[in-house]
Order: structure tokens, then C-alpha cells, then sequence
């Protein structure tokens, strides 16, 4: 009797090939990322994690425990490769958020009032009178007079007329019953080089000795603010009007030409 001592053949090893294909995925992924600036901090995240993978899955190649050489090897180079795009793009970012930082506070340095003394010719009847006071020795910190004219660095320059005595119409918004209204003439020209947009430009004010804030009023005949683009050389004029209590013996009106500049404030006398 015989018996069949035949050995059974064993069974085929199972290549792990997936942490190379991995690494090969990310590489590629966070390469890609590296080459715009603004991802870098994704490249690099892909990158580390590739250059990881690739390597571990070398080491299961040489251990033959895996089949795709250079699969794992070119992962881990491109991420490697993405890891140094990451650093590229950091500095290229930090690098042009600084200088947008710097071309900011340029541009507000620059738009700052030269001389909120400095006098010119209102844009309304009141235009001859002459500011009250040596306009040219007035201080810096006191509001400007009508017809005082605020002229900023990039040579804008913004005028407000003497207040007039304005009788809001039926439907008027802004008007309270028993309150006075008053209009003022804002004169905006353009002194500079390049040309200015007046989407930004915000008036305010507020009246009487207490500061209370004066509604601006909107009627069918006054109200509209500055639209569009005033180019170099040329002006702009808006008559705008405000409610005040009736026994409010000034109002303070408040420019301001845009977020980059700073206000201008006018103390004009009413009543």
C-alpha cells in the first residue's frame, strides 16, 4: 500500500502595492497644489504624506512584500518635489501680502488731508466771502468753515458751501415736523493725475450744541449723492440738506471722499 507524499504547491504572495500607489496619488495632487502659491499650505500637507508613503513602500519592495519599484519611488520624489513648492509659495505669499500691506498704508498716508485750513471758493453764492478768521493760521484740530476748502495728498480737493434754509417737499424722508432743514452746496474736484471714484464718498452731520445726528432728506428735488467718475481736471457738485432742531444754532457736516482718506468736518453756523 502507498500513500501520496506529493507536497500541495503554496499559495502566491499577495503584493501590497497600495501605499506606493498612494504615494504616487498625493505626489502628483500635491504637486499640482505647489504650482499655485496661494495652496502651498495643501502642498505641503500632500507632500510630507506622500514622501512618507513612498518611502514605507520601498521598504515593503525590498522586503518583497511589493512589486512597484517605481511607482513608490516616484511617488516619494514628487512628494518631495511638492514639499519644496510648498516653501516656494509660502514666501511668495507672505511676500505679497506684505507689500499689499505696504501699498495700503501708502495709499492712506498719501490720501490724508495736506491742510484742512487751506481756503478756496465755495461752489455757491457764498462763494466770494472769504472763510472767517486767517483760514491760513487756523487750527489744524478746529472744523473747517464754509467755504474752507479740504485738500488731500493726492490733490482732491472737497469743498462745503454756507448752510441755506430748505423747505422739504410733501413726502420728503428725513423730515421731522418742527425741525428746520437746511442745504449745503459739496464741491469735489479732482486735482491729481488719476481718476476718482465717488462710489464711496459718505456725507453725515449733526447739529445744536448736544451733537444730535441730522437726518439727511430725500424729496423729490434734492437728495441724490456723487455718481460715477470725476477724471482729472474736472469737478463735481451735489446739493445735499439736513434736518436740524429748530433751536440748533450750527451744523457740523462730515466728508468723507473713501475708505483710504480721512474725514474733513466743516462747522457751519445756522438759525
Amino acid at each position: 500500500m502507498s500513500y501520496d507524499t506529493q507536497v500541495p504547491p503554496a499559495a502566491p504572495q499577495v503584493m501590497r502595492n497600495g501605499l506606493g500607489t498612494a504615494a504616487l496619488i498625493l505626489g502628483i495632487i500635491g504637486t499640482l497644489s505647489g504650482l499655485i502659491p496661494l495652496f502651498f499650505w495643501l502642498a505641503g500637507i500632500l507632500g510630507l504624506i506622500a514622501l512618507i508613503l513612498g518611502l514605507v513602500a520601498r521598504g515593503r519592495v525590498k522586503r518583497r512584500e511589493a512589486n512597484n519599484k517605481g511607482v513608490a519611488l516616484t511617488g516619494a520624489i514628487l512628494g518631495l518635489a511638492a514639499l519644496v513648492l510648498s516653501v516656494v509659495g509660502l514666501v511668495i505669499t507672505v511676500t505679497a501680502v506684505s507689500d499689499a500691506v505696504e501699498e495700503i498704508d501708502k495709499a492712506v498716508k498719501d490720501s490724508a488731508p495736506k491742510d484742512p485750513s487751506a481756503s478756496a471758493k465755495a461752489p455757491s453764492d457764498s462763494a466770494s466771502k472769504a472763510p472767517a478768521g486767517d483760514a491760513g493760521k487756523k487750527d489744524k484740530g478746529a472744523g473747517l468753515a464754509d467755504g474752507d476748502t479740504s485738500v488731500y495728498d493726492d490733490d482732491l480737493k472737497v469743498t462745503v458751501s454756507d448752510p441755506k434754509a430748505y423747505t422739504p417737499g410733501e413726502y420728503a424722508i428725513g423730515h421731522t415736523k418742527g425741525n428746520t432743514a437746511y442745504k449745503v452746496t459739496v464741491l469735489i474736484e479732482n486735482g491729481g493725475k488719476e481718476k476718482f471714484d465717488t462710489t464711496l464718498v459718505s456725507l453725515s452731520a449733526t447739529a445744536g450744541k448736544d451733537g444730535v445726528a441730522a437726518e439727511q432728506i430725500f424729496d423729490d428735488k434734492i437728495g441724490a449723492g456723487f455718481e460715477g467718475t470725476i477724471m482729472p481736471g474736472k469737478k463735481a457738485t451735489i446739493t445735499v440738506a439736513f434736518d436740524a432742531p429748530k433751536d440748533a444754532k450750527n451744523l457740523t457736516v462730515e466728508v468723507n471722499p473713501g475708505f483710504t482718506y480721512d474725514a474733513s468736518q466743516w462747522e457751519l453756523k445756522v438759525g
